[in-house]
């Protein structure tokens, strides 16, 4: 489902589509298109994209994984946007990250990890009030929020 969501193809578009909203919350997924987490999650934010259009919009950018690839010699999947890489940490197939107003915005989840999502969801209601308790506490000027869902693993053994 990716090819229904919109892409951003170099560091300069991403500083765009963060710095042009003023009212909603920026969801970018960076990934490949190819990757099976990927997928999985471009599912989800396609099924919610038009539930979410009024408080949030979903971004999909690549990653570069070797960087000696000449930029001639670039494929689409693999992006144009090493640039994010290194200064978000940017190591896992799948990464969720949530900006407002130019500032990045980070989640409690329960995992330690508070600046990303690094796995794919597949409920997209939680999804949903994940996004939602950004843009509320996102609104009132704080830039960590508390999830409402508590994703640690100490409730699953």
């Amino acid at each position: 489902m990716s090819y229904m969501l919109p892409h951003l193809h170099n560091g300069w578009q991403v500083d765009q589509a963060i710095l042009a909203e003023e009212d909603r919350v920026v969801l970018i997924r960076f990934g490949h298109d190819w990757d099976p987490s990927c997928m999985r999650m471009d599912e989800t934010l396609y099924k919610i994209a038009n539930k979410i259009k009024n408080f949030a919009v979903c971004y999909l950018v690549g990653k570069l994984t070797r960087l000696s690839i000449p930029n001639f010699l670039s494929i689409k999947d693999i992006s144009e946007v090493p640039d994010f890489n290194k200064m978000y940490e940017l190591y896992d197939p799948v990464t969720v990250m949530f900006f407002f107003r130019n500032k990045h915005i980070m989640v409690d989840l329960g995992t330690g990890n508070n600046n990303k999502i690094n796995w794919p969801m597949h409920d997209g209601q939680e999804l949903i009030d994940i996004i939602e308790t950004v843009y509320r506490g996102a609104r009132k000027g704080r830039g960590l929020v508390i999830s409402p869902k508590d994703y640690s693993t100490k409730y699953k053994y």
